[in-house]
């Protein structure tokens, strides 16, 4: 699993690429829940996600209530429709809100789109 973190607009963009399963879990869930500050903006691109599993969606969970905690707001771009349905199933899915690109999630949390 690789991740990447960077601020534009004043939003926290963090980027996965790979599985999001049981063995990178542990360590995407620290690195992620470590940028969200309070009333923070954070957008997570899985567009580079190929498979999440159930672990994968506690990390989700997580980082939506760790981010909610703080009164901050977390907007996921690039859901694949296999983990979106999965999300649907379970429920998870009414917790986020999704864009398509990420432009559309900078506006909904109005920053300004990348350059």
């Amino acid at each position: 699993m690789e991740i990447q973190l960077r601020t534009a607009g004043g939003v926290k963009i963090i980027e996965l690429r790979g599985e999001l399963d049981t063995n990178t879990s542990r360590e995407v869930q620290i690195q992620i829940l470590s940028v969200v500050e309070p009333r923070g903006r954070v957008i997570l691109d899985l567009t580079g996600v190929s498979y999440m599993s159930s672990a994968g969606l506690r990390v989700l969970l997580s980082l939506y209530r760790h981010t909610s905690n703080q009164d901050g707001v977390l907007v996921l771009v690039g859901v694949a429709e296999e983990i979106r349905d999965t999300m649907e199933i379970t429920g998870f899915w009414g917790f986020f809100t999704a864009c398509a690109s990420m432009d559309e999630a900078l506006a909904a949390l109005g920053a300004r789109a990348l350059a």
